[in-house]
């Protein structure tokens, strides 16, 4: 189950994808990460794809990544007492707190955190921005708008406030019990909505204890500007372009990511490019060209994975959308070009003993006949640091802890495998050559470049690189303790 690409896919699981034989399909389609939405399903239905997933893993011997992602709080309107309602460009309308039903001048915003935020002049955005409102006036009960862009607003739509911070927490009571859930099941991964503050992603992590590591979705602007120390905390971020499109312009999307995805690349934390990314794959069986335009820019800027939502969850080709989703990947990844833009985006700074092993573990690799540089990681950090680099040669992720081994599944170009436990660096050598001449990254006659940290499971303690043959029989033959 070797990839021909290092970018790695990640497919949402949902009604269209949650039989076993059409999970194992995607796995094999390309698939390296699958997505539990908490938004949809019951608890049951999460436990029951979360097993089938780990059913797969031990018949094909493959670690498998799953990220669980939380659903965050939902901002609403409330109901209105004859159905849907036209709003024209120039109206008044007005959001409160008033439990009535509501008609085409007023309705229902069961959120007094929103008033107690709110500013003249403060946008919002109803149904994914379809109509947009500009406030006038505001209190702590209610607030006068303006209606700038009109349409029809019906039951429970949803709304977006841009322009301010809001005082609400990014964990609901429905979080914090799917969060304990799923990490009790054994998830390698939690996605986290609504973040605004880096304080949101501290309390996710209290949380999770360790026990998954932290995705911060960036879907508000309040995240954008606060992007770096969100990423002091985050464990990786997801470029969630959804909501980031309604309460940005939209045109400002592409640099933004282009931006995150440079930052993630900069500091060595795995970032995915999600939302629409083969959209029109939910009804047909071939994308439009602009989509694989869009997965293929993503690729080039160096996301560390690229995600399927509805197109793998819902839609009528769930398969064909990963196995396109694939293709695209290996052909930019032939692409000369590709290569150049990660080498000359490659981060100059060598501040640590470990980034300047793993730099020269790459350099090692592209200068000489080395068929692959193994890592042998506990934590993942030896292997993280390697994957930062972009080599030429794949790598290889080796670590005695199943957890980690999923884990690393998310990020870019790592090969993963559960091995034993080491305590001597000769043995990881030993090890390092067998796994890769049993994944196919090398033969007999090849050599590879081992790195690891000593003493072992000693997070951020890489410190030895060595280039050994891979003929595992005559390592360190003679050679004293």
């Amino acid at each position: 189950m070797r990839r021909r690409r290092h970018v790695k896919i990640v497919a949402t699981l949902g009604p269209a994808s949650s039989s076993r034989a059409t999970i194992r399909s995607l796995f094999e389609a390309g698939a390296d990460v699958f997505r539990l939405n908490m938004s949809h399903g019951q608890h049951e239905e999460i436990a029951e794809r979360h097993r089938i997933i780990r059913e797969i893993e031990h018949e094909l011997n493959r670690p498998i990544c799953i990220l669980a992602d939380l659903q965050g709080p939902k901002l609403r309107v409330g109901t209105f007492k004859d159905g849907p309602q036209e709003l024209k460009a120039g109206d008044a309308f007005r959001l409160d707190l008033d439990e009535a039903e509501g008609d085409a001048t007023r309705v229902r915003l069961p959120h007094p955190e929103i008033f107690e935020a709110l500013e003249p002049g403060a946008r919002l955005l109803v149904n994914d921005g379809a109509i947009r409102l500009r406030v006038t006036r505001c209190d702590d009960m209610s607030a006068d708008c303006e209606v700038e862009v009109g349409g029809v607003i019906s039951d429970r739509k949803g709304v977006n406030v841009p322009d301010v911070v809001l005082p609400i927490p990014a964990l609901t009571d429905k979080d914090r019990k799917d969060l304990e859930f799923v990490c009790g099941l054994g998830v390698d991964w939690l996605a986290m909505s609504f973040v605004q503050r880096p304080e949101d992603v501290i309390e996710c992590k209290q949380l999770a204890a360790g026990r998954a590591a932290v995705v911060a979705k960036i879907e508000k602007p309040a995240a954008v500007a606060a992007i770096d120390p969100i990423l002091d905390e985050a464990d990786g971020i997801m470029v969630a372009r959804g909501d980031l499109g309604v309460e940005m312009p939209i045109t400002q999307v592409p640099p933004i990511q282009r931006r995150l995805l440079a930052a993630c690349r900069e500091r060595g934390k795995p970032v995915i490019v999600a939302t629409q990314m083969l959209e029109s794959m939910i009804n047909a069986p071939v994308p439009t060209r602009a989509e694989v335009s869009d997965v293929a820019t993503a690729i080039y800027h160096g996301a560390d994975a690229v995600m399927l939502s509805a197109e793998s969850a819902a839609g009528k080709f769930p398969v064909e959308a990963v196995k396109t989703m694939n293709d695209v990947a290996v052909e930019v990844e032939h692409d000369p070009y590709w290569r150049e833009r990660m080498e000359a985006t490659r981060s100059k700074s060598r501040t640590r003993v470990n980034d300047a092993i793993v730099a020269a573990a790459r350099e090692v690799a592209e200068t000489t006949e080395v068929a692959a540089i193994c890592c042998f990681t506990h934590h993942g950090t030896t292997a993280i640091l390697s994957a930062r680099e972009r080599p030429r040669v794949p790598i290889v992720a080796l670590t005695p802890f199943l957890a980690t081994a999923r884990r690393l599944g998310l990020v870019w170009g790592l090969h993963c495998i559960h091995t034993h436990e080491v305590e001597r660096f000769k043995l990881a050598v030993v090890s390092a050559a067998r796994a890769a001449r049993e994944a196919g990254f090398a033969g007999e006659e090849d050599r590879i470049v081992v790195i690891a940290g000593i003493p072992f499971n000693t997070p951020g303690s890489t410190n030895i690189l060595r280039v050994a043959p891979c003929r595992e029989k005559l390592i360190f033959e003679g050679e004293p303790e």
